[in-house]
């Protein structure tokens, strides 16, 4: 299942590896999930990874970007019809639609409004969820 990680979802992720956020991004490491990206997403996880609060060391941070780039989908975003109510958000839901992935994955789904989302953007554990039901 091709998936778009938000931001603070990976984050999430590595910093809490036994909440839903971080069973997804083990999932994703080991294959399970495949991850569309482009280089603006990549760009801002690669920034986002190396604040100092969050306190990963800059070799974790760079074999992470490293794994992205190499088990993940690299898309071509397309421009959204129209943007959504922060413009920040538009990267990941251009790259899930370009990348024909399922599912968005986000910690705040209100970015997305209701017409937008119509089942494309879940949460960690609603992703979790969905994917132990097909299969």
């Amino acid at each position: 299942m091709k998936i778009v990680l938000d931001t603070p979802v990976l984050a999430a992720g590595l910093l809490r590896p036994h909440a839903p956020a971080g069973e997804i991004v083990r999932m994703v490491s080991g294959g399970s999930l495949r991850l569309c990206f482009d280089a603006r997403i990549l760009s801002e996880y690669g920034r986002a990874l190396a604040r100092p609060k969050l306190r990963l060391n800059r070799e974790r941070v760079e074999l992470v970007l490293h794994q992205i780039v190499t088990c993940g989908d690299m898309v071509a975003g397309r421009p959204l019809p129209a943007s959504l109510p922060d413009v920040n958000e538009d990267v990941f839901l251009e790259v899930t639609m370009a990348g024909e992935a399922r599912r968005l994955v986000t910690n705040n789904p209100k970015h997305y409004p209701q017409r937008v989302r119509q089942g494309l953007v879940v949460s960690p554990q609603e992703l979790l969820d969905l994917y132990r039901r097909e299969m």
